[in-house]
């Protein structure tokens, strides 16, 4: 019910705008709407995005990283991949060549230097089955059913909402969809991921492990399996329920 607003001459005009504001003001049930749409964030440092690339694309080739990738996930003619993180598209490159015509990659980041190193580099490679898409900190922005394999590949100590991503990941996945993370075996505030810290993030959302590769630098590569849709998680509430119950911390 609205409530009665009175005009005195003893306040300044800016009350009766402010009396206006109240008879149509949102109820005040609607807050706790609002924070029931949002989802938990990690309880850990979070490292800040500080280049496109990990290392010289050269130096990655002799350690032989891509190839190990591609093969752990069983990568060739026809896969669609999403590279979540791509920087100026090393994996992009080598995804293209290897899906060839008949396959997909999605080229995805958030910060907009890297968009458009990654746009140019996709035009002037001519690669037709290359898609950059822009996306946040929270949403991959990768179309439902999409995706046979998802990359993240040293960035998910980057991540700011990856409880927020992985939930609106999981819907990307075609039926036995596969996501791999590498990484270091590190503290996230100096860009790494401790295993077990990532074994628990994304065990709350659904995603099971199915193995786990060292990289000749030392790095680690874990493969996990994304939930279908059966099992994964539907709502914020839901993530926030499971990431309280897993306790994951840094």
């Amino acid at each position: 019910m609205t409530r009665p607003c009175f005009r005195s001459l003893a306040r300044p005009i800016a009350l009766t705008l402010s009396c206006a504001l109240l008879g149509t003001a949102a109820p005040a049930q609607q807050a706790p709407h609002a924070a029931a749409d949002s989802f938990p964030r990690p309880d850990r440092p979070v490292s800040r995005i500080v280049a496109p690339r990990w290392i010289a694309e050269d130096r990655r080739d002799a350690n032989g990283e891509a190839e190990q990738v591609m093969r752990a996930l069983r990568i060739g003619a026809g896969s669609r991949v999403a590279d979540i993180g791509a920087g100026e598209g090393y994996y992009v490159k080598r995804l293209a060549e290897r899906v060839g015509p008949s396959g997909l990659v999605f080229a995805e980041d958030i910060e907009p230097r890297y968009l458009a190193l990654l746009r140019e580099r996709v035009d002037q490679s001519a690669w037709s089955n290359v898609r950059v898409i822009e996306g946040s900190a929270g949403d991959p922005a990768i179309p439902p059913a999409s995706i046979d394999v998802a990359l993240m590949i040293h960035m998910y100590h980057e991540i700011t909402e990856p409880f927020a991503l992985l939930h609106r990941l999981a819907p990307a996945f075609r039926a036995g969809g596969r996501l791999a993370v590498l990484d270091q075996d590190g503290p996230t505030d100096q860009h790494g991921t401790p295993p077990r810290l990532l074994l628990c993030e994304l065990g709350a959302i659904g995603y099971t492990r199915l193995r786990r590769e060292r990289m000749s630098d030392g790095a680690y590569l874990i493969v996990f399996r994304a939930p279908d849709e059966r099992t994964r998680t539907k709502s914020a509430a839901e993530v926030r329920a499971r990431v309280a119950a897993a306790s994951c911390r840094g």
